[in-house]
């Protein structure tokens, strides 16, 4: 074993007699010993001479165990391996019916709650008994593998089927799949709720409430501890899958016809494949690992064999019709016992969501800080508004003025003369200059008045300038506090997303830990007696007399001869569940071969076969997400293009171009037009010139000559052809009597009665064709 490698720890629990089995009468055949971690299974149809088959794995449990008691020994430490930042698998594997769904989620009370729930809780305890140092972020995600499509039981359409990737960094994830940031056990038990409605379940003869999908919850733990040497902070991730596979099964027995009968041979052929990558794992030849034969088995590929530290919870039953099923069960656990994962701490990983929190975190508070140190006008400023109302200047007044400077003017020149009275010339003259004064004294006022008004008009649109500023100020600074508020509420939510511990802890938390530990190591002890035992059976000893050494030599013996039997009963038993498991195969196939004539049936008598051949023409398989394309025609052109297999379309059957049945019915009827021709347009036909020759037509055969000529060959039994321009006849060279043409010979249908027998057939060999027909080219 390599230095940092560890093995998949395997526990097996026996769930107790149901009430059907109870009420049947079945017989228990399960033997438990929960301190060294023995199962003996009793084979009913055998005899008791028969030793029964025993196996030892990490841990077994009764039907007494308690919910917690599993808990501590089988998950508390994958918890506390995640909690630390190495990726921890917990999956139920089992028979349908053998609880294994009782085992991961139990019902809804402290005391029979399972896996799962119980590990909500030891996660956020963990959390609160943290130093006051270290960040915390808590995310959940729950999906189900149906009828080998992967969904989300979180997504608002649960039924859509996901896309499994491979990454360099993460490995295998699902594409598009939903992850939820909880502060507390009670959002994650929301979360699995929420999925569990959408998880499919079905009833069967032996569970009303069967799963028929497999499921896997996923907690990712992210843990941040601050310090002075790293003042940014050291990552640690940890990924917990806690898988609830659906149950294999058996038709006769449980049952299923219709869409149970088709999610059963899912099930089994998923499950199937699990067993052939645990195979490939434990043969250790390194060769291929099929972990692509099933989407369980890609999602599962860290858990065996990779970066995971992987319990194994077999559940089984104990009665005696399950006797195959239950050593199936067994087996399978006791082979993956020898898987060795290689787990190793996630530290600083790329996709780290608490990094890219606490940067969000940072950014929020500098936002904060700006938003705070910036000023903003003053709420409800008072601003002095001066509004000038110019008035024109009135006569009245005008003529007041010019009145008191004529007086003024009067009694200052009468101080000058000496109190002498004004002749009327000066009075007049004296008028006339107040007037004048009056009048620039009302040219001045005026131009001061509306000075004055420039001087009100412009105070105006500068107090209106300043109003504006107001409201643009007062506006702003209700904006920022708006923004302020949402950045508060913002960062108060990323804050509470990341948990920080209380440094809480107490003596129940030690005691329980050495309580593991003492319970542990009694078991460690029991398994080193057995294995001295059986060592001393192989051990050379000094024996004091020949009787004790053939007492001693007989008891190791008769152990080693019930070894032996064991064996051979295992080989036989392995064989026989081999036959079984190609049966239960050979059965899903042909069920599969008969649905596939069905609807290749289906297609020949009612899709025209163009339309199947488009359709064969545009499916592809697709490697990546393991299904069948149907290509669109737009992408179908594109790869013929590409890959060179381009034809022009036909338009009509039988011609190698595009044409029309009117064209072809055209070139049917002869005409030559090009128009109608779809290739070889132009007529390469030679036009031949006009005849300038005559055939030869040479004398016509004197009668006579001819029967001479006849004569001369008819002993011979030549068939002889005479002719002239005017008749030609055919004669037969054997009738020598009767020259008679052989039309009128065959006539009605046979010889004259007076021919021989030998002229009535033609010798092929020696017969000549004499053709004297003069006029013949």
């Amino acid at each position: 074993m390599q230095k940092d490698a560890e093995t998949v720890k395997v526990v097996v629990r026996c769930r107790p007699l149901n009430k059907t089995e109870t009420k049947d009468g079945r017989a228990v055949i399960v033997d438990l010993d929960t301190k060294t971690g023995t199962i003996v299974l009793r084979n009913p149809k055998t005899d008791a001479s028969e030793p029964p088959k025993t196996f030892t794995f990490d841990a077994v449990y009764d039907w007494n165990t308690e919910q917690l008691g599993l808990y501590d020994f089988t998950a508390r430490p994958i918890v506390n391996s995640v909690i630390e930042g190495y990726n921890g698998t917990i999956f139920a594997y089992g028979q349908t019916g053998t609880g294994k769904t009782h085992t991961m989620e139990g019902a809804p009370t402290p005391e029979l709650q399972g896996i799962i729930p119980n590990s909500f809780e030891h996660v956020f305890k963990s959390v609160d008994q943290s130093s006051a140092d270290k960040n915390w972020m808590v995310r959940a995600s729950f999906l189900e593998i149906y009828n080998e499509e992967v969904r989300d039981l979180l997504s608002k359409e649960p039924k859509n089927s996901l896309e499994l990737k491979d990454s360099k960094e993460g490995g295998v994830y699902v594409k598009g799949q939903n992850q939820f940031v909880v502060k507390g056990v009670q959002e994650l038990k929301n979360v699995l709720e929420v999925g569990k409605k959408n998880r499919m379940t079905g009833a069967t003869l032996m569970n009303a409430e069967s799963s028929r999908s497999h499921s896997i919850f996923s907690i990712t733990i992210e843990t941040i501890e601050l310090g002075p040497i790293n003042p940014d902070g050291h990552i640690r991730v940890g990924k917990l899958n806690l898988v609830d596979l659906a149950g294999s099964e058996r038709q006769g027995k449980t049952g299923a016809t219709g869409d149970r009968l088709k999610e059963a041979t899912k099930i089994n052929l998923s499950l199937s494949a699990l067993g052939n990558v645990i195979s490939a794992l434990v043969d250790g030849r390194g060769g291929h690992i099929p972990y692509r034969d099933s989407k369980l088995t890609r999602l599962l590929q860290d858990s065996l064999g990779g970066n995971t530290k992987t319990v194994m919870v077999a559940n089984m039953g104990p009665a005696d019709w399950n006797y195959d099923e239950s050593l199936s069960t067994l087996r399978y656990a006791n082979r993956a016992k020898n898987i060795k994962n290689k787990p190793k701490i996630n530290e600083d990983p790329k996709d780290a969501m608490l990094r890219e929190f606490q940067d969000e975190i940072k950014r929020l508070k500098d936002a904060l800080v700006a938003a705070e140190s910036g000023t903003a006008g003053p709420d409800g400023e008072v601003v002095e508004k001066i509004v000038i109302v110019s008035k024109p200047i009135d006569p009245a007044f005008i003529e007041r003025m010019r009145k008191d400077m004529e007086t003024q003017m009067r009694s200052e020149l009468a101080v000058k003369m000496g109190g002498l009275a004004l002749s009327s010339e000066q009075k007049q003259q004296l008028a006339n200059e107040a007037g004048e004064k009056a009048r620039a004294e009302a040219v001045r006022l005026e131009a001061e008045n509306k000075k004055l008004e420039e001087e009100a008009v412009k105070i105006q649109r500068r107090a209106a300038k300043v109003q504006q500023d107001i409201v643009k100020k007062s506006a702003d600074a209700e904006q920022i506090r708006m923004e302020k508020e949402a950045l508060v509420k913002k960062l108060k939510a990323m804050e509470g997303k990341i948990l920080k511990g209380d440094a809480r802890g107490g003596l129940a938390e030690v005691t329980r830990k050495k309580e593991e530990e003492l319970r542990k190591r009694e078991q460690d002890l029991e398994r080193r007696i057995l294995s001295l035992e059986e060592a001393q059976l192989a051990a050379d000893q000094a024996y004091s007399s020949k009787a004790e050494e053939a007492e001693q030599k007989g008891k190791k013996l008769k152990k080693l001869w019930k070894k032996f039997t064991e064996v051979n009963v295992e080989v036989e038993d392995v064989y026989k569940e081999f036959q079984r498991e190609k049966e239960d195969l050979l059965s899903s196939v042909r069920m599969l071969q008969d649905q596939m004539q069905l609807k290749d049936m289906v297609i020949e008598a009612f899709i025209p076969p163009e339309e199947v051949q488009k359709v064969m023409k545009r499916a592809h398989w697709d490697d990546e997400r393991e299904v069948w394309v149907l290509e669109r025609l737009s992408d179908l052109g594109k790869r013929e293009v590409a890959a060179g297999n381009v034809k022009r379309p036909v338009s009509a059957s039988g011609q190698r171009r595009p044409t029309s049945e009117f064209s072809k019915l055209a070139s049917a009827m002869g005409d030559m037009n090009p128009r109608f021709k779809s290739e070889n347009i132009l007529n390469l036909e030679l036009d031949m010139p006009e005849r300038t020759t005559y055939d030869y037509e040479g004398p016509g055969v004197d009668p006579r000559v001819q029967a001479a000529i006849n004569a001369a060959f008819a002993d011979d039994g030549e068939l002889l052809f005479v002719g002239s321009e005017v008749d030609q006849h055919m004669y037969l060279g054997d009738d020598v009597g009767n020259m008679q043409p052989a039309q009128q010979q065959a006539g009605g249908g046979a010889a004259s009665p007076g021919r021989p027998e030998s002229a009535r057939v033609r010798r092929p060999s020696s017969a000549r064709k004499v053709a004297p027909k003069a006029g013949a080219r």
